[in-house]
């Protein structure tokens, strides 16, 4: 089992609450089969809970409960697993392209017995019309000025963004501000989540788009 400092531990019971074992169980998965499917690096595993799931499972913090969320390139399933674990009411669509992290992702759901969760194979620009999201999650996908535009199209013309950044977030803005606002994003922010529970809380770029 990997281990929880006591202040990983603190962090997860109250994100997770009575889920807290469904939780322990995914990391087990991240750190046993997600890792000899090359999903996470070996050395990852020692930060298992800092620096990947917790970081990532406080975002929930900005997503309305019973909320459709579509985390693209979702990979070993960061941030969107972590969602649907802790928010057991939010309609998780998980949008990976390649096979073998799918597959992974569906014997993990199955495990775990997630049923608030969708998996579809496919890349974010080819899945607009076939997913439509409340909010879109991504986690090191790629750079804002592209990341933008596989990600605000799944919205159908409204809802919000939300991308996990790291320190470069305000220069990341700069540089897709003229995107962001061509593709309907009315209003850009720089947000902290897990304030007073991380550490190093996690920086999120957090774009609401409305429909002209």
């Amino acid at each position: 089992m990997v281990e929880q400092t006591a202040a990983e531990l603190a962090a997860a019971e109250k994100i997770f609450g009575d889920r807290l074992e469904l939780a322990q169980r995914y990391v087990e998965h991240l750190a046993t089969s997600g890792t000899e499917r090359g999903l996470i690096g070996p050395r990852e595993v020692p930060r298992l809970w800092s620096r990947h799931v917790l970081n990532c499972a406080v975002v929930v913090e900005y997503i309305a409960n019973g909320a459709r969320v579509a985390d693209v390139g979702s990979g070993a399933g960061l941030p969107g697993l972590t969602f649907a674990i802790a928010r057991p009411g939010l309609q998780m669509t998980l949008i990976e392209p390649l096979e073998r992290r799918v597959t992974w992702l569906e014997e993990v759901i199955m495990d775990l017995g997630l049923d608030n969760v969708d998996v579809v194979r496919s890349r974010a620009e080819l899945a607009v019309g076939k997913v439509t999201a409340d909010v879109v999650t991504a986690r090191a996908v790629s750079a804002l000025n592209n990341l933008v535009g596989l990600t605000i199209p799944l919205l159908d013309g409204e809802g919000e963004v939300l991308a996990i950044k790291g320190r470069s977030a305000a220069e990341e803005v700069e540089k897709a501000a003229k995107v962001i606002k061509r593709l309907g994003g009315v209003k850009t922010d720089v947000v902290l989540a897990g304030e007073g529970l991380l550490e190093e809380p996690t920086t999120v770029v957090r774009i609401v788009v409305r429909g002209r």
